[in-house]
C-alpha cells in the first residue's frame, strides 16, 4: 500500500536545491541547469563529491539492512531525497514485507516522484508527507497516522542534518523527533564533515549558503553529540566507508569525509 499525503506544489527552478543536486551527483536526470551550475562548484572545491553521494546511499542500504534483520518494521525516513533504487522502503520491505515507512522531505519535486515510485509492497505500506525537518511536531503527527508508538521506530536522517545550520537547532529537532518514539527505537544518522579539507568545505557550505540552503559541516565530536544518551551500535561512530563495510569493498588511500552511526534509544 502506498500514500501520500499533500497535494502538488511549484518546483522552484530559480535556485538549485539540495535534493536535486544530490540526484545530479548520483547521476540522476531529475535536475535543473541551476542545480547542474551549483553542483559544478561544489565539484571544483571536491572532485570526490559524487563518490562521497554513492558511500552515503549505500550506508543507509547498509543500516536500514541491519535494522530490520533485528526486527524493526517501522522506518522514519525525514529528507528523503529524489528516489533513486534501491529506495529505503524497497531495502527493508525486502528482508521483511510488511514493514511500513514514511518518507518525508521539503522538495515538491521529491513529492511528485513520491507518487509515482514509491510502491509498497502488499504486506507493508510506504506514505510520503511534503515537510521539512524544521516542522519536527507535523512530522511526527503525520508518522502516528501510520506507525504504532507502542513499537519501536527507526529514524533515519542520512545526509540531512548538513543542511541544517546551528541556527535552526539542529541538535533540538533531532531530540524533538526522537523523544516520541518508544524505548528500543533507534537513530541513523550521517554528516558531511571539514575535518579532512576544511577550506575546501569552506567553500563549498559558501556555495549552499548562497543559494539559500543553510548548510553547515561538523566534526566528529559535533557529529557524536547527536547520540547523546543513545547506545551506540558497533562500530559506532565512524567513517562511512568503515562502518560495517561490504567484503568486497576496496580500502581508499584518501578518507570519504562522511561520518555515520546507528544508535538506540
Amino acid at each position: 500500500m502506498a500514500e501520500v499525503k499533500q497535494g502538488l506544489a511549484p518546483i522552484d527552478t530559480s535556485r538549485p536545491h539540495p535534493a536535486r543536486m544530490y540526484d545530479w551527483y548520483l547521476g540522476g536526470k531529475d535536475s535543473y541547469p541551476v542545480d547542474w551550475e551549483a553542483g559544478e562548484k561544489v565539484k571544483a572545491f571536491f572532485p570526490g563529491v559524487a563518490e562521497l553521494a554513492r558511500v552515503n546511499r549505500k550506508f543507509m542500504h547498509r543500516a536500514s539492512r541491519m535494522l530490520a534483520e533485528r526486527g524493526i518494521r517501522q522506518f522514519l525516513d525525514v529528507g528523503t531525497g529524489i528516489p533513486t533504487e534501491p529506495n529505503l522502503h524497497q531495502v527493508v520491505q525486502a528482508v521483511a514485507p510488511d514493514t511500513r515507512v514514511v518518507y518525508a522531505d521539503n522538495d515538491p519535486i521529491v513529492l511528485r516522484h513520491a507518487e509515482a515510485l514509491l510502491h509498497s509492497t502488499p504486506d507493508g505500506h510506504t506514505s510520503y508527507i511534503q515537510a521539512d525537518v524544521r516542522e519536527p511536531q507535523r512530522i511526527i503527527d503525520s508518522a502516528r497516522e501510520t506507525f504504532s508508538f507502542k513499537e519501536p521506530v527507526a529514524l533515519s536522517m542520512v545526509a540531512l542534518l548538513h543542511f541544517v545550520s546551528d541556527e535552526y537547532k539542529p541538535y533540538d529537532l533531532v531530540r524533538q523527533l526522537l523523544d516520541p518514539l518508544p524505548a528500543g527505537s533507534y537513530l541513523v544518522l550521517s554528516h558531511v564533515t571539514g575535518d579532512f579539507e576544511p577550506e575546501a568545505w569552506e567553500g563549498i557550505v559558501d556555495i549552499y549558503r548562497r543559494s539559500g540552503t543553510p548548510a553547515q559541516v561538523r566534526s566528529r565530536e559535533e557529529f557524536a553529540a547527536f547520540f547523546t544518551g543513545l547506545r551506540l551500535i558497533e562500530p559506532g561512530v565512524e567513517l562511512a566507508t568503515k562502518w560495517c563495510p561490504a567484503p568486497d569493498q576496496l580500502e581508499r588511500p584518501e578518507p570519504v569525509p562522511l561520518y555515520v552511526a546507528v544508535a538506540q534509544k
